[in-house]
């Protein structure tokens, strides 16, 4: 423990070498909170968040590996940087954000993962994040949400490097291990349980659902979601994420987090992409005509980011008779019970 602390307290000189200065509109938050493929979602969904990489910090060796940070040895924790537009989302709600992931009374790790690399923080960039940091530590002690004491570390940021590649989005890469882990450590049931009462999403929602630019589209998206929604492409079928998802929950734009269809419209078309006989109600959405490879289609747009996602078919069950036959690759699934926490609370009535 005592190891674990000094190695907070080196300088800031470290992060500046192994994290560049952000210019502009982009800063930086950094966060531990366990496992850090659970902490990767609940960001890089949020409106105004740019990228989130996942990686180690806090530790005193440069360049560390997955096993040795895994070892418990370097005083690294695992850990997820967060790059966002301040003009769209504040620190402190990325700080909401961050308290509804985790355990915060848990000192020797987080859920079925123990020991110091699993241990939850907030690294401080400044003076402000600091204090916004421990102004909603004590909000969350006086809360009387944990009957125990909030033992969340808040700590200078120090170098942060990234993960390697495979650790990178792995929600969605390898998303039923992902989903499985996240119930099997015990982590879902414990933040459906402690935030169950609330009345406000732990993730901001918004209203304005912005495509971002291509530089930033080209860094978050898979090559095929990037082909699909940007260049009008057609993932293989019986390939996709979601043809055969049967779970409840809402579909969104994978550009823009904009919601589009719910599983309550979903059907098993037969055609290896997922099918809806219609959008969610108020959702219009664009069409255009289509004559690409020598057919005569009707292309379904998103609204309000422009993106591709499949075409419209005059074949689908009553009593709509359509078929909105949709690239998984354009779509990003929130379950029902994750509806709240990622912002879109709203929907959850259309649930039974």
């Amino acid at each position: 423990m005592q190891n674990f602390f000094m190695t907070t307290i080196l300088g800031v000189a470290l992060t500046m070498l192994a994290t560049p200065l952000l210019a502009g509109e982009r800063r930086q938050a950094v966060f531990a909170g366990g496992c850090f493929w659970c902490m990767e979602p609940p960001f890089a969904g949020l409106p105004g968040v740019i990228e989130v990489t996942v990686g180690y910090c806090g530790g005193g060796k440069a360049n560390p590996t997955y096993e040795e940070v895994s070892s418990g040895k370097t005083g690294h924790l695992e850990a997820v940087r967060v790059i966002y537009d301040p003009a769209r989302i504040s620190y402190e709600e990325l700080l909401t954000v961050f308290w509804r992931q985790i355990d915060p009374t848990d000192a020797a790790g987080q859920f079925a993962d123990r020991g110091s690399q699993y241990r939850t923080a907030i690294f401080y960039g400044d003076e402000h994040e600091r204090q916004a940091a421990e102004d909603s530590k004590r909000e969350l002690e006086i809360s009387g949400r944990f009957t125990a004491s909030v033992q969340t570390a808040i700590l200078p940021l120090q170098a942060f490097y990234e993960a390697e590649e495979y650790h990178q989005n792995y929600y969605r890469k390898n998303t039923r291990r992902y989903q499985a882990y996240k119930e099997g450590s015990g982590r879902a049931a414990f933040l459906r349980q402690t935030w169950a009462d609330t009345d406000k999403p732990a993730s901001p929602p918004s209203k304005s659902w912005q495509r971002p630019d291509a530089e930033i589209l080209r860094h978050r998206l898979t090559p095929m979601q990037y082909e699909v929604t940007q260049n009008a492409g057609t993932e293989p079928p019986f390939a996709g994420e979601f043809w055969n998802n049967r779970r409840p929950g809402l579909y969104v734009d994978v550009v823009s987090g904009e919601p589009l269809f719910s599983s309550l419209d979903k059907f098993d078309a037969g055609c290896g992409w997922p099918s809806f006989t219609k959008p969610l109600p108020g959702v219009a959405l664009i069409e255009k005509h289509d004559a690409s490879h020598g057919m005569s289609r009707t292309e379904i747009r998103s609204p309000r980011a422009d993106s591709h996602l499949g075409h419209v078919f005059d074949d689908g069950p009553q009593p709509s008779g359509q078929r909105y036959c949709v690239n998984s690759a354009a779509l990003r699934f929130i379950a029902v019970d994750d509806l709240e926490k990622e912002g879109y609370g709203q929907y959850r009535s259309l649930f039974p």
